[in-house]
């Protein structure tokens, strides 16, 4: 079977793992026991690293999908010769049995995850002839197991197989053949059947059982959204199935958010642009906080923090003023980059990677999105202790010193680094909000400190950033322009009525764009150290929508942002990049960075409507 598109694939969390599921009802795409272990499922990657369908025979194209209201729940309606059935898939959530203090350091809440992938059958007309082929690949596809009977008859079947335990329970009959468990079952009108895939010991044991996890499932959502503020507005389905996205990417027994479910989905198709996001990014830090309060979601954002604050506050003994630039979802600073040479890739795409290289290198935006981040906590009423404190303030000095230095920019750029001008600004950022932090404690004399370095760096960024006809470049000496000067208004580097900032905004909308939607950077006119070309960037159009509200451009800022919810997937989920002359999603799925922008420039152009109405 071909690849299906990026953007028709189903995105479903328990908050512990995730999953994608094809259209045709295959799940595609599932890591265990975390999101960023190998695969057991990985045909997303390569036809042939396992997969596990239940759906109609002689049918793989389906009537609609849609998410149940409000949940991370799939339903998928299916039209056969024969008859009608819909199948809903979810990763079930459960009241809290057992956690070990061992599996977390946060809170496991009121729901955990039970470790089953529940997928339910329903023929509601006529008479459908079920399908069940389950043919889990371990290790990203190359260890297969050998599946055996569990107890009388042929309902449950389990294998075992690079340290991973697999339970397969149905109300299908199970057929055996090697690394695959089989089923075939017609249903009549008012038939139903389930199967449970589990790595844990909560499987259903019958199809009521199944009904019950499913019934809490779609609770447990619908209540976690029903605690979120989201405005009465055209834009709301948006922005809750983006705050579902980022919370189904999160991985709660650390409180990490993952900047997407994958790797090496590619930015172009065939090309070597592949990476692997299953990790938490600090650059995502500031953005990740302002979108989780913003929808009442202080919970999560503390959560967050709190992962964030554990990953940074213990310095790395060889380098103590480090900051990396991402970590591991339980913290990990070794993310080393490998590949996986037996994979195919998403349509041809090599190679496949795991772990990033990125990982070590120098980013200065890390301190600025960090800085931002704990005002922004600070500013929800939350509080830091002084030996945090202590570690803050040295980053503060650390940014100042390091912004006389080149970097790879925030870009990742595995070319020569370069005084990129957005680095410059992030490095003014943190200590701006270091200032701010340090009066509110009453610190005079770091304030000041701050201050004198903060104002010289705004004055050499002002002086060497910005070419003759007055609009910020990429980099110190050059002429081209970058989608990171975007945030030089989003983070308050200027004030959004300054000549230079309109004029920058106004020109990346005009010089920067494809088809109206935003490019990081021209790639034939900047040394990134890679070949081939990448689409357009989703959260640089959504910077382009917030920064065009903010200099008061608000007519070209909706129109942005409608062209950009067109684009969004079948499912309303975005991927990292679009593709302006199909419309076609391009990298990592779904994307984190992506969504949480989307609700930043919804909020921001809600605001403005409100403005507008007030005035008049």
């Amino acid at each position: 079977m071909p690849f299906p598109p990026i953007a028709d694939y189903a995105f479903l969390s328990d908050c512990e793992v995730s999953t994608l599921i094809a259209p045709d009802g295959g799940v595609e795409w599932l890591c265990l026991p975390r999101p960023d272990a190998p695969s057991v499922f990985g045909a997303l990657l390569d036809r042939s690293a396992g997969s596990f369908r239940f759906g109609p025979s002689g049918a793989r194209v389906p009537q609609q999908r849609r998410y149940l209201p409000g949940t991370m729940v799939l339903e998928t309606t299916w039209h056969t010769a024969t008859g009608w059935l819909t199948v809903t898939d979810a990763l079930v959530l459960g009241p809290v049995a057992s956690i070990r203090r061992g599996d977390t350091r946060r809170s496991p809440g009121d729901a955990s995850a039970q470790r089953t992938l529940l997928r339910i059958a329903h023929c509601f007309d006529g008479r459908v002839e079920l399908d069940l082929s389950c043919f889990p690949l371990f290790d990203y596809g190359r260890v297969s197991g050998q599946w055996n009977y569990d107890g009388e008859g042929f309902t449950r079947t389990s294998v075992d197989a690079a340290g991973l335990t697999l339970t397969l329970n149905s109300s299908v009959p199970l057929g055996l053949l090697g690394a695959r468990s089989y089923g075939r079952k017609t249903l009549e009108a008012g038939d139903s059947a389930f199967a449970a895939l589990s790595w844990g010991d909560a499987f259903p044991g019958d199809l009521a059982e199944a009904r019950e996890q499913l019934a809490y499932t779609e609770s447990f959502w619908r209540s976690w959204i029903s605690m979120a503020r989201f405005p009465d507005h055209r834009f709301r389905p948006y922005m809750e199935r983006s705050a579902l996205a980022l919370k189904g990417l999160s991985y709660a027994p650390t409180g990490a958010i993952m900047a997407a479910a994958t790797t090496s989905l590619p930015e172009t198709p065939g090309g070597e642009r592949n990476w692997d996001y299953r990790f938490t990014w600090i650059r995502d830090t500031a953005f990740m906080l302002r979108a989780l309060h913003s929808l009442g979601l202080d919970w999560e954002a503390f959560e967050y923090f709190a992962f964030i604050i554990d990953a940074v506050s213990e310095p790395d003994p060889a380098d103590p003023w480090s900051l990396q630039i991402m970590y591991g979802i339980g913290g990990e600073r070794d993310l080393t980059e490998h590949t996986l040479d037996h994979l195919s890739g998403y349509r041809g795409s090599r190679p496949v990677r795991t772990g990033n290289g990125a990982f070590d290198q120098h980013q200065h935006d890390v301190w600025g999105m960090l800085l931002d981040a704990v005002e922004e906590h600070l500013r929800g009423g939350g509080q830091i202790a002084p030996h945090i404190w202590a570690r803050l303030s040295a980053l503060v000095d650390t940014a100042l010193v390091k912004s006389t230095e080149p970097d790879q920019g925030i870009w990742e750029m595995r070319g020569a680094p370069q005084h990129f001008v957005a680095s410059k600004v992030l490095c003014w950022v943190a200590a701006d909000r270091g200032i701010r932090i340090a009066r509110a404690r009453g610190d005079r004399e770091r304030a000041e400190r701050w201050q004198a370095g903060a104002d010289a760096l705004k004055e050499e960024i002002c002086a060497r950033g910005v070419d003759e006809r007055g609009v910020f470049t990429q980099h110190y000496g050059s002429t081209e322009l970058d989608a990171s000067l975007l945030l030089l208004p989003l983070m308050g580097f200027l004030p959004p009525e300054d000549v230079r900032v309109r004029a920058t905004v106004l020109a990346i909308a005009e010089e920067l764009t494809e088809q109206g939607l935003v490019l990081r950077y021209r790639v034939d006119r900047t040394e990134d150290g890679l070949s081939g070309e990448e689409g357009t960037f989703s959260i640089c159009s959504f910077w382009l929508v917030s920064a065009l509200a903010v200099v008061g451009e608000v007519d070209a800022a909706e129109a942005l942002f409608e062209r950009m919810l067109s684009f969004a997937g079948p499912l309303r989920l975005y991927a990292e990049e679009i593709d302006a002359a199909t419309g076609a999603h391009l990298g990592n799925f779904p994307q984190a960075f992506t969504h949480l922008s989307l609700i930043d420039a919804a909020n921001r152009l809600i605001a403005a409507e409100n403005a507008a109405r007030g005035t008049e």
